[in-house]
């Protein structure tokens, strides 16, 4: 490998160390000097809950109370800086980790577990909070954006020197999803019609069990010019610097600048899903060496050394904190079982012929299900062989 490969932290954009000290960097400093010490103390507050609803989330999986759940264990200052950094009209396309993202936009995180749950396909209103709908499948959704950004363009909320109209769009994915098709075809058309999208990659190193070594040779980053999109990584461990690199893109993108693709170098902490073992392709020493690069340790500290992170405000995050767990795990517990004919209420918006003859059979072939002695039975048990075989 390289030593410019994918996984050097050459070329990161960074404003704070990892023993938070502040580095001056002459590009971005101007675009976090407004931030005080009330600011970084809400950017911490937004890591700390969104960790404790990851424990609290994980928890609840491994009882049995959701059927699948996906960490953003480590990336916190990537998404809680990024999403900082957003306006009210602007709009999220994620993937299915960013939690901290949703926290950030109004999201409550206990309707993300509707997801997880299996209650629902996500269902938050999109438009209120501007943040779209989960997504499972790996890179899809950034062909959405591209043209949802395509479509603020063309409703002229681009470049109109309005800071109430003038709209930009994220898309959010993983160093996994560079790999797929869909990503460069959203890179294609966001460039050749300079959309207000800025492509946001978390590089968190490992696509499931695959490294960022067996997908580029060069940071990932360096598939932005090739499509003719500007480019920049930045240290994702870094909530500054993460708020600095994504402000800077999406006002490009408002003006009618265009696309900008931010590599954000960071690290899943914990597994893929917790359906996933990492230490089955992962060493403990690499773990480690990102445990000591904990994005709210860094920020925790710049506080410390500021003297603004007082006792007072530790003390109510820390009962905010166990308020979140205690309503997370009552409100998951409590989450009802939807009827199977409910799969057919949300295919179209309106009215469909097709929709409701498979509605009505698959009613009709439910009620068959008898309750019997051991609460189910097949249908047409009662029917009697005549004789022969029976298939």
């Amino acid at each position: 490998m390289s030593p410019n490969g994918p996984l050097t932290d050459e070329g990161l954009v960074q404003l704070l160390t990892p023993e938070g000290v502040r580095t001056p960097h002459p590009e971005y400093d101007p675009l976090v000097s407004h931030l005080d010490a009330t600011a970084l103390r809400e950017m911490y507050r937004d890591m700390v809950l969104v960790r404790r609803f990851d424990s609290e989330a994980t928890s609840l999986q491994r009882q049995g109370e959701l059927a699948l759940f996906a960490q953003a264990l480590g990336q916190e200052a990537a998404q809680v800086g990024s999403a900082r950094a957003l306006a009210a009209q602007d709009h999220v396309f994620p993937s299915y980790r960013e939690h901290g993202v949703a926290h950030v936009r109004g999201v409550d995180l206990a309707d993300v577990l509707r997801l997880f749950r299996g209650v629902d396909h996500g269902g938050w209103d999109p438009v209120g909070f501007g943040f779209h709908l989960y997504t499972l499948v790996i890179g899809s959704h950034t062909l959405h954006a591209t043209g949802y950004a395509m479509g603020v363009q063309r409703d002229g909320a681009v470049g109109t020197g309005d800071p109430e109209r003038d709209t930009a769009v994220v898309a959010y994915f993983g160093d996994g999803a560079t790999s797929q098709g869909d990503v460069s075809e959203a890179l294609v058309f966001a460039s050749v019609n300079q959309s207000p999208l800025v492509f946001f990659c978390q590089n968190n190193q490992w696509a499931i069990s695959e490294p960022t070594t067996r997908q580029a040779r060069v940071p990932l980053a360096d598939r932005g010019p090739g499509f003719g999109v500007p480019s920049v990584r930045v240290d994702g461990n870094d909530v500054l610097a993460s708020y600095a690199v994504t402000r800077q893109a999406l006002e490009r993108a408002r003006s009618g600048g265009g696309p900008t693709f931010i590599e954000a170098f960071t690290y899943r902490m914990g597994a893929h899903t917790t359906s996933d073992d990492p230490s089955r392709y992962r060493s403990s020493e690499e773990e480690e060496h990102w445990r000591r690069r904990d994005p709210i340790d860094r920020l925790r500290a710049h506080l410390e050394q500021l003297g603004e992170l007082p006792a007072h405000f530790l003390a109510e995050l820390e009962r905010e904190s166990e308020e979140l767990g205690d309503r997370l795990r009552t409100t998951v517990r409590a989450m009802g079982r939807p009827s199977a004919s409910s799969m057919f209420d949300h295919v179209y918006a309106t009215p469909h012929a097709t929709v409701a003859g498979e509605r009505a059979w698959f009613e009709s072939y439910e009620s068959s299900f008898l309750d019997g002695p051991h609460g189910h039975r097949t249908p047409g048990h009662d029917a009697q062989p005549t004789g022969g075989s029976t298939r």
